[in-house]
């Protein structure tokens, strides 16, 4: 089987060959180890890619680490613009109005490039839907108690929003060799929701509904990132269709009663501790950690292994090679 063909064997919740796999790391860790990576896992043909400018150097590095998923960031809009936009209340409502910052031509290469030379499956990353746009405009704080104290201005605002991403979606989710498109809005904190599932329900549902309509109707997966605890509306991310969800998150939530309730509608990415056995414990202690979660969250299929983060710098090398070995 292809990688491409393991991920969405997963997808469909039936178990292949082997558990597919998807390892990032954040900024830092990628200053701190991408060099070493680079060194031990890019094969000769992939660096051949690289230096012709076929491959970047990320997506060298994460396909020799044996990746099932190559990630690509996409032309997007920046949030920093969203105060002045707002305020002119023009959310685009024709295609050629907003196409987003960066080249679609560029965009759309790569993926071409990725497709043609690699096996993978190919994610489009968008970090930051409605409610984390709103956020980083307002301020996190300012936008929760505009939620609270102003409803009916925080749903304009919202939906102000979800204009601009179903133009910008439009936009790119017919590009060639696309598979799946993952939006990223993060609902929880360590304990709980960062609002109450009613609020939730009311004000975040539906625009996150009308993104998933939309992708799930140009024949692509739909992947979600939430972090910390968002148990409380899981039932409601089945309901809607939410294809892979990431990055569950062992501390936040018990990532086995995830699968027992939700394994058979959604399928999961992420679940090795990246708050305590990453880094802190010894590289036996991550295989045998890898082993354990890919074991229990595999059954049936429905589970890509993964960090229930990216890899920071804090992690020892040595464990993040035990984690990519154990997912090779």
């Amino acid at each position: 089987m292809t990688r491409c063909e393991r991920v969405r064997v997963a997808i469909a919740h039936r178990e292949s060959d082997r558990i597919p796999s998807c390892i990032h790391l954040a900024r830092d860790g990628q200053e701190a180890y991408f060099n070493r990576l680079y060194a031990d896992y890019v094969t000769p043909e992939l660096r051949e890619l690289h230096q012709a400018g076929i491959l970047s150097k990320s997506h060298a590095i994460y396909y020799g680490m044996g990746n099932h998923v190559l990630t690509v960031n996409c032309p997007w809009w920046d949030w920093y613009n969203l105060p002045t936009e707002y305020a002119q209340e023009e959310a685009p409502e024709e295609l050629p109005m907003t196409m987003g910052n960066g080249s679609y031509e560029a965009f759309a290469k790569t993926v071409e490039n990725l497709k043609k030379y690699t096996d993978a499956y190919i994610l489009v990353t968008i970090w930051g839907s409605h409610f984390e746009k709103a956020c980083f405009a307002r301020g996190i704080e300012n936008f929760l108690a505009d939620m609270a104290a102003e409803p009916e201005y925080a749903k304009r605002m919202l939906d102000f929003i979800i204009r601009k991403n179903m133009v910008m979606l439009e936009n790119m989710v017919h590009t060639p060799g696309l598979d799946g498109i993952l939006l990223g809005s993060d609902w929880g904190s360590q304990k709980d929701l960062l609002m109450s599932p009613a609020v939730w329900r009311e004000m975040i549902k539906s625009g996150e509904q009308r993104e998933y309509d939309l992708i799930h109707r140009a024949g692509k997966d739909v992947w979600v990132h939430s972090c910390g605890d968002i148990r409380k509306i899981m039932p409601d991310l089945a309901e809607m269709g939410v294809d892979m969800l990431n990055p569950i998150q062992p501390e936040c939530m018990d990532i086995y009663e995830l699968k027992r309730l939700y394994g058979d509608r959604i399928a999961f990415w992420g679940g090795v501790s990246t708050q305590k056995t990453l880094p802190y414990g010894t590289p036996a202690q991550v295989r045998a950690e890898a082993e354990a979660v890919s074991a229990a969250l595999s059954q049936k299929g429905g589970y890509i292994l993964a960090p229930a983060q990216e890899v920071q710098a804090d992690v020892p090398y040595e464990n993040l090679c035990a984690l990519i070995e154990a997912a090779r």
